[in-house]
């Protein structure tokens, strides 16, 4: 029986700069950096949670969205907050781009979006409480 999601891919076009981008800028924590057969295997996770990112080196095209025109691009990972107002402002301090101003409330709490170097979409969100 499947018990748990080990892996979630991010295509990017450099490793070092993505995990520059997802620990020091997001705040999520190194897990697996290891050469691998054919590339490096570099993985970072929410403190505490067992579900990694996988940061797949990979041609620019995959993980560049597709044309906005188009309306289609790649689905964004979500990560939820307990304090999203609060960590906005500290990703923002931290130089982390996002799609609006200020986090906008919704129907099922607060939500905002950043973007990585390779423009790969991080929905952050707040469930109401």
């Amino acid at each position: 029986m499947l018990n748990n999601i080990m892996y979630v891919t991010i295509y990017v076009t450099d490793q070092d700069r993505a995990l520059s981008f997802y620990t020091e800028q997001l705040g999520l924590e190194k897990r697996v950096d290891a050469p691998g057969l054919q590339q490096r295997f570099l993985t970072v996770g929410v403190p505490g949670s067992p579900v990694e990112l996988l940061l797949w080196s990979h041609a620019p095209s995959a993980g560049v969205p597709a044309e906005p025109e188009s309306g289609l691009a790649p689905g964004p990972v979500f990560l939820e907050s307990d304090d999203l107002r609060k960590d906005f402002e500290l990703l923002r301090g931290r130089g982390v781009t996002f799609d609006q101003p200020e986090p906008e409330d919704y129907g099922y709490g607060i939500r905002i979006e950043a973007v990585d170097p390779d423009g790969n979409r991080i929905a952050l969100r707040q469930r109401k409480s």
